[in-house]
């Protein structure tokens, strides 16, 4: 009978073994799968790296929103807004903003991962469409601002060839294109009151009043692009209304259900659905079963197996190497079979969007297996350890070894072979990177080493009306579609007899000064308070501290970028401080290095200290600690280039020799040009100019100063230049 329970003794405990061999192989694997897909599959980081990897959003706009593809979704959604297609694609981002974009994908993206976790018990997307609808009428004013750059250079004959072509254009812009040509003729005073009427017929009865006498005056000099520059966007806002009113009617309403819209399409989604039956059950939960499993296996092979302490430390290496081994596998196998897919590219549309959904689908496919094989070689490697250590053991039996030291190795290795399983997953899977003016790589960039697009005379724009503007949406537009450095002028409003002095030596043409003149006595009288204006303030002004508040609060609403402001200052550096305190920059706002040679922090230094307002002034240097002269710092071009084969990089302002480096990118020819912006601004154009200064001046250039930022392609130029470096 003692032979009998023996044999079944050494059944049971052979069994025994082969059963926890068995589950902690099983378990390294569910605790490996399960660790791999909360770092992954549940991160929302993951997906953000993922993201960010393939450049999904720059693609977004580069390759996807101007392939012709997708031009029924682009007119989807600016709701057939009635501006040609050109206009659309180029000037996207001020409807849409990079940094909208990302956060609407964010909000996307943890609404799936929610989702996935059963935090959510359905899959709702939905996009808030208040920032596009918002962002409309922007586009719309810098679609007729464009009107000014068609402007017929030659003189009509007549007054009534003038009306004519002056009919034809005003058709035209209220039927959403852009005038072949605009006339170009100076007006008696009975013939630019004539002339105004049929202009303000174009727009509602009610607002004629409040445009009368900017349209009349401008007509006067002949200036039809400035009266239609200003009737443009009012004209046009009906249109707008018309199209965000569309626009809510197919989302149904401000928030547009993405899901439904899915859902009707016949794309429900089903491998989210799928995966979602493993991921919602709490892969935590799972995590620490697996795990206390896997311990408690370990322990029976421990107790169940051979005699030999050398044996037994092999029995448990080979079951972590087996575990470890067959999730990499696994993992191999899973990503052979699916292809990097989990959903097979949109069938139809644009070639771009395909490629973009297949690369964002491989590479996710990827970082998940490389975290899974990452992971996998944790108890490979520990299991390999105890393998050799028990071999070591068997060859050299004369070696004695406590076994109380072989139980302390096996725990050991145990705990870290469990730690190892919980935070390699969270080491070896990439997590969204850490972005300064939107982009890893520049975190790490000192300040004088970065490109920043910069807009000259920013405040002067169509949307608030200027005379001769040389920007088209307002600072925060420009803010969103990339701009990092404003130039802008402050004032006190002039008096009458100041305006001839300041217009002679202003770089308005002689028919804008005549306007200008004309005004004097009919519109824009006197303002007390600070402002900012374009050489006159009758031109054009908006006020210095509500524009200021605006940067801070864009400026916190984004806390990842840094800001340049570059002040031709015809107001006290006194008067500027308090403008700055009482728009509450003064949190804000970064005290450069007394000396100008000293070396500048780097971005990412400037983002932690939340000193990352820097101000400069052409004229003054204080006496606030930040507000220091640019020239000290600083050096540039020249800036009254008339075309642009003047353009040259011969020392001007600030010498040579400085740290910062100011490229003034814009022609100036009576004004600002927009013709010429169109070929200046050319993003080829902006890169050679820049090598070449850089090579002459021996510093890389900082500000990229240019006229209608939002025509060519200088962000683009800007962006390949912080590339290149």
């Amino acid at each position: 009978m003692d032979g009998i329970e023996t044999v079944r003794a050494v059944r049971v405990r052979r069994w025994m073994r082969v059963a926890a061999f068995v589950t902690a192989v099983l378990c390294t694997v569910i605790v490996t799968a399960a660790a791999t897909a909360r770092a992954t599959l549940v991160s929302p980081a993951f997906y953000q790296s993922v993201l960010d990897e393939e450049s999904a959003y720059d693609r977004l706009y580069d390759q996807v929103l101007v392939d012709p593809g997708t031009a029924p979704v682009t007119r989807g959604l600016l709701a057939r807004l009635p501006v040609p297609e050109a206009v659309i694609t180029s000037n996207l981002k001020l409807v849409l903003p990079p940094e909208t974009a990302r956060e609407l994908t964010h909000e996307q993206i943890e609404a799936v991962v929610g989702y996935l976790n059963g935090d959510r018990d359905t899959l709702t997307l939905n996009v808030d469409l208040r920032p596009v609808l918002a962002n409309l009428n922007d586009l719309a004013h810098t679609y007729f601002g464009d009107l000014v750059s068609s402007v017929q250079q030659k003189k009509e004959p007549d007054f009534a060839a003038f009306s004519t072509d002056l009919n034809t254009a005003l058709h035209e812009l209220v039927a959403g294109r852009v005038p072949k040509a605009l006339p170009a003729l100076p007006l008696s005073g009975t013939q630019a009151a004539t002339a105004t009427e049929r202009v303000l017929l174009v727009v509602p009865e009610k607002q004629r009043e409040a445009l009368r006498a900017d349209v009349e005056v401008a007509l006067g000099s002949g200036d039809v692009a400035t009266a239609l520059a200003t009737v443009a966007p009012v004209a046009v806002s009906e249109h707008t209304r018309e199209a965000a009113a569309r626009l809510r009617a197919v989302a149904g309403g401000y928030d547009w259900n993405v899901t439904r819209t899915l859902d009707s399409s016949g794309e429900d989604l089903p491998a989210l659905h799928r995966v979602r039956a493993y991921t919602s059950t709490g892969l935590g939960l799972v995590e620490a079963l697996g795990a206390a499993l896997l311990v408690a296996a370990l322990a029976c092979l421990w107790v169940t197996g051979p005699a030999s302490a050398g044996r037994k430390s092999m029995l448990l290496g080979w079951s972590l190497a087996a575990g470890g081994l067959l999730t990499a596998l696994l993992a191999v196998l899973a990503r052979l079979i699916s292809g990097g897919r989990v959903m097979s590219p949109p069938t139809g549309g644009a070639p771009s969007i395909r490629r973009l959904v297949d690369d964002l689908q491989h590479t996710a496919f990827d970082d998940m297996t490389a975290a899974a094989l990452a992971t996998a070689l944790v108890p490979l490697a520990a299991g390999s350890l105890l393998v050799g250590a028990g071999w070591f053991l068997q060859v050299r039996p004369h070696l004695s070894v406590p076994s109380s030291r072989l139980r302390l190795l096996a725990v050991g290795t145990s705990a870290v072979v469990l730690a190892g399983l919980v935070l390699v997953p969270l080491a070896a899977s990439p997590s969204a990177p850490r972005r300064c003016q939107g982009s890893a790589e520049l975190c790490d960039r000192p300040y004088d080493e970065v490109a920043y697009l910069t807009s000259h005379n920013a405040m002067s724009t169509t949307v608030d009306q200027f005379i001769g503007p040389l920007q088209d949406p307002g600072i925060t537009a420009q803010l969103d579609d990339g701009v990092r450095g404003l130039q802008l002028d402050t004032y006190r409003w002039e008096s009458p007899d100041q305006i001839t002095a300041r217009l002679a030596d202003s770089d308005f043409s002689p028919e804008q000064r005549t306007l200008i003149t004309a005004a004097v006595n009919k519109v824009n009288p006197p303002r007390d308070g600070l402002w900012l204006c374009h050489a006159v303030c009758r031109a054009g002004a908006i006020q210095l501290v509500p524009s200021l508040r605006e940067i801070g609060d864009w400026m916190r609403d984004h806390p990842t970028e840094v800001v340049t402001l570059i002040v031709q200052d015809a107001i006290s550096a006194e008067d500027t401080a308090k403008a700055f305190e009482q728009a509450g920059l003064t949190d804000l706002v970064r005290t450069p290095d007394p000396d100008p040679d000293r070396a500048w922090p780097t971005l990412g230094e400037m983002i932690d200290s939340g000193r990352r307002l820097v101000v400069f002034a052409e004229q003054a240097d204080g006496p606030a600690a930040w507000y220091r002269n640019f020239y000290r710092y600083g050096m540039e071009t020249p800036f009254a280039f008339r075309s642009p084969g003047e353009m040259s990089c011969v020392p001007h302002r600030g010498g040579t020799g400085k740290r910062l480096f100011l490229l003034n990118h814009f022609i100036t020819n009576s004004g600002g040009s927009r013709i010429d912006a169109g070929e200046v601004n050319a993003r080829r154009y902006v890169l050679d100019r820049v090598h070449r200064c850089e090579r002459e001046r021996g510093r890389p250039v900082n500000f990229v100063a240019v006229d209608y930022t939002t025509i060519g392609d200088a962000r683009g130029a800007v962006d390949t230049l912080n590339s290149e470096r």
